[in-house]
């Protein structure tokens, strides 16, 4: 066998001693785990209903530091006003019962998977409707026992949580959601919750939410008092932006097209009836079935919203095109009726005139003939002179744009259709500045986060 064979035969068998020693090293350590952990949590050595002691070992009351991370917010429900969570929740406080030694560093911390193996703070979600860990493929919790005795629980929970609205600026609105947590028994002379220095709340970074936008959180305290003591809680407070693009493309767009629609009734011919009225018609129940579909997807709260405002005013501006055409149609009746009356009054002038010139030829062949003090009343001479005074007697007038303007439509019907094509829109266009620059205002006014 030549050296270097030898070399190689003895570097093979080191490796094979040392890896050896390496995974007894492993496995003596893993015992030594083991030790550690029968040693702190033995029966008789620790009892997990006792709370630990405070501050320096003191009794003042624990101290739970609190930290949360916000996986995900499924949905926020404008009609049952809740909203659901899923968060990875953490508390962290010390334990002088479970001090350990890290043999010189090596043992970082021990790792729990049983909750029930030590003392755990007594918090609960206040405002909780429902909730659920999470069991996929194992509990997602676990608990951290440090060697200085510090504790670290953390666990993965979904919650539905409630969240009371104020819908006065619907759609253009911002609502607080909070996430509030309390100690259920302990009162704070025995325990004590503090937001974790630093971060204590951090958000998932591609948070998408359909029609919300999280603009901040503000973390705080909340604290309560009842006849059983004062208990410590936390709160934190997030504010969700409403998406107002889906509405403009869902609500106001639509709405403004009903209203559009309806204002081409007043360039149709007044003779036109069926039209007329089936387009006012149709574009009021589509309107109205706009207006409750609307309302259904809302809860039926006592004040007006901003969308009741928007949709109430639609609707009356549909409902106003509908009722022209009656006007119209009545004022074009009437004005048939009035040239029908001015027709037979010439006919009557004219048959007057007629018989007064026969009277005339007839007397003329008379030598004696006698002229009237009087002249009849349809004596063309008479109703010339009549017409003549009229005239004199009228006073000179300053010529009105509006009423020359409306003098080029002879009849009444047909000008209030000239007027409301001016009108209405005019009104709309209004309507539409007062209410984007008053509720527009109002929504940075009425922040008060």
């Amino acid at each position: 066998m030549g050296t270097g064979n030898f070399f190689w035969v003895i570097f093979y068998f080191a490796s094979l001693c040392s890896a050896s020693l390496a995974n007894n090293a492993k496995i003596n350590f893993r015992e030594k785990e083991k030790k550690v952990l029968d040693q702190i949590l033995g029966a008789g050595k620790y009892d997990a209903r006792i709370r630990p002691s405070g501050i320096n070992g003191t009794d003042g009351a624990a101290v739970v530091s609190v930290n949360i991370f916000v996986r995900s917010i499924s949905k926020i429900d404008d009609v049952t006003m809740e909203y659901s969570v899923q968060l990875t929740f953490r508390e962290q406080w010390t334990d002088e019962r479970l001090k350990f030694d890290d043999i010189q560093g090596r043992l970082k911390y021990l790792t729990l998977t049983e909750a029930n193996r030590v003392w755990m703070p007594d918090l609960f979600f206040s405002n909780e409707k429902e909730g659920h860990f999470h069991n996929i493929i194992m509990p997602n919790v676990y608990i951290r026992i440090f060697p200085n005795g510090s504790v670290l629980y953390s666990i993965r929970i979904s919650l539905t949580l409630a969240c009371p609205m104020n819908l006065k600026l619907y759609p253009l609105d911002r609502q607080i959601c909070s996430l509030r947590m309390a100690s259920y028994g302990w009162t704070t002379n025995d325990l004590v919750f503090l937001w974790k220095e630093g971060d204590p709340v951090q958000v998932v970074k591609n948070l998408h939410l359909p029609r919300f936008t999280l603009e901040k959180f503000l973390t705080d305290y909340c604290n309560s008092k009842t006849n059983t003591g004062e208990y410590s809680c936390l709160k934190v407070d997030l504010l969700f932006k409403r998406e107002f693009s889906y509405y403009l493309i869902q609500i106001y767009i639509p709405c403004c097209m009903l209203v559009i629609v309806s204002w081409v009734s007043f360039w149709l011919d007044q003779g036109a009836v069926p039209a007329r009225v089936s387009l006012g018609v149709t574009t009021l129940l589509t309107m109205a079935t706009q207006t409750s579909g609307i309302n259904a997807s809302l809860p039926p709260v006592s004040y007006t919203k901003a969308i009741d405002v928007w949709t109430g005013v639609c609707l009356t501006f549909v409902f106003g095109a509908l009722l022209e055409f009656a006007l119209v149609n009545y004022a074009s009746r009437s004005d048939m009726h009035k040239e029908n009356m001015k027709k037979k009054r010439r006919d009557l002038e004219q048959a007057s005139i007629d018989a007064a010139s026969d009277l005339l030829d007839t007397d003329s062949n008379a030598t004696f003939a006698m002229k009237p003090l009087v002249r009849h009343p349809g004596d063309p001479l008479a109703l010339e002179k009549l017409r003549q005074c009229e005239v004199h007697m009228q006073a000179p007038k300053r010529p009105n744009c509006c009423k020359t303007w409306l003098s080029k439509f002879p009849t009444r019907s047909k000008r209030i259709d000239v007027i409301s094509r001016i009108t209405f829109p005019l009104v709309f266009a209004l309507f539409n500045l007062v209410y984007w620059s008053t509720y527009l205002f109002r929504e940075e006014e009425d922040e008060t986060f």
